[in-house]
């Protein structure tokens, strides 16, 4: 019995490592096999370090991404706006308080475009303006959005409110939700913010005379406190894994307000394809969630982008903001018992018959590689389940 026990595992040890990777020509048959059953559907992979191109199906074809679109959003954001950098909520005044805490004029709530600006957020603002003395406002909070334009949406829902994303404004407080089922979003996302504001500081003693508005700051209006949102490299991350239509369109209208013309999605769009252009890819883009059909790139261009991030400076915080196949994110349910399990990083996109993903693997065999399956015209669960099977293919892979 010991004998047989014996040549059974020397029989499972010999077929490890057939069972545990792959090398190239089964990769690429086996990468075909799925392929071949995706339809309108274009693939690209390539070994991060080597550079060399391990397969490609269509993959210059240019194809509708979904929410693989963040990822020109997002690098974008660390690139320009640096991994450590925040966005500010800042609070002025056109007239500085007495030596009693009284303040005869107006407070200024001022948006820099902070998608993680909440509640609590506001509450310790107006914790601190109280640590430096203020007691009394004897004007009114003032919400100030002008950093970017009045359009709320994006190009999908004609620059509208829609579910999909909430109202957008340079100050907007948790996400442009009124914490209700109806109405569920806020329809002046300034002012909403502005009251909230107003009342933390009621919350705190300050006594505030009158009601809360809109408006712009003056020219002349001094910095008196600050909230900073969390480093961009956090809000990065908010944004790619759970596919965070919200954090994406507020950033790529943050990016055209500090490195464009101009606080809207048009500005925006035209930083992130300066940007990306200098990473060797050239997608149409037309916003920064992905939403809108009118977005189009190609797998090659997708990994140009995703190999030239890893050799970048932000390579580890880019990667590291992708879903994790089979535990965050939006791929926590997928890849589960699979060896892409903790192995593959990427970030996801659906539509109405489009289905997409892109990424990462850390193979068993000791390569990394960067990837990008598109498919259009699609059952989304079924190509889902394709992409699946793809990845796991690559996380199998041995040099």
């Amino acid at each position: 019995m010991a004998r047989i026990l014996l040549l059974a595992l020397l029989a499972l040890a010999a077929l490890a490592p057939a069972a545990g990777a792959e090398g190239l020509p089964a990769t690429q048959r086996l990468l075909d096999a799925q392929m071949r059953q995706a339809g309108a559907a274009g693939a690209y992979v390539v070994d991060v370090d080597s550079g060399e191109t391990l397969y490609e199906e269509d993959a210059d074809v240019t194809r509708v991404p979904a929410s693989v679109e963040k990822l020109y959003t997002t690098a974008t954001a660390l690139l320009r706006f640096g991994p450590d950098s925040t966005l500010q909520t800042t609070v002025l005044a056109d007239v500085a308080p007495d030596d009693a805490g009284v303040m005869a004029g107006d407070l200024y709530l001022r948006g820099g475009g902070d998608p993680a600006f909440d509640s609590a957020a506001a509450d310790r603002l107006a914790g601190s303006l109280v640590s430096l003395g203020l007691v009394e406002v004897e004007g009114r909070v003032i919400g100030d959005e002008s950093e970017f334009d009045g359009l709320r949406g994006g190009p999908e829902s004609g620059f509208h409110t829609s579910q999909w994303v909430g109202p957008l404004s340079a100050l907007s407080i948790n996400q442009g939700r009124t914490g209700r089922r109806r109405p569920r979003f806020q329809a002046i996302p300034a002012l909403f913010a502005a009251q909230v504001f107003e009342r933390a500081l009621r919350r705190h003693g300050v006594s505030v005379a009158r009601r809360a508005r809109t408006g712009v700051a003056p020219p002349g209006a001094a910095v008196i406190g600050a909230a900073f949102s969390p480093p961009v490299s956090t809000l990065v991350a908010r944004t790619n894994a759970p596919s965070d239509n919200f954090y994406a369109e507020t950033l790529l209208k943050a990016l055209g307000a500090r490195f464009g013309r101009a606080g809207s999605t048009a500005a925006g769009v035209r930083v992130v394809r300066s940007t990306v252009r200098e990473l060797g890819a050239r997608p149409r883009v037309v916003d920064g969630s992905g939403l809108s059909t009118g977005n189009r790139t190609s797998p090659r261009q997708v990994v140009r982008l995703l190999t030239a991030m890893d050799r970048s400076d932000a390579g580890v915080l880019f990667a590291d903001s992708l879903a994790v196949a089979g535990r965050t994110g939006t791929l926590f349910d997928r890849m589960r018992r699979t060896a892409a399990r903790d192995r593959c990083a990427g970030k996801t996109g659906t539509l109405y018959s489009v289905s997409a993903l892109a990424g990462y693997c850390d193979t068993r065999g000791g390569a990394r590689v960067a990837f990008a399956f598109l498919m259009n015209g699609t059952s989304p669960s079924r190509a889902r389940r394709l992409q699946d099977r793809m990845t796991t293919v690559l996380a199998r892979y041995e040099p």
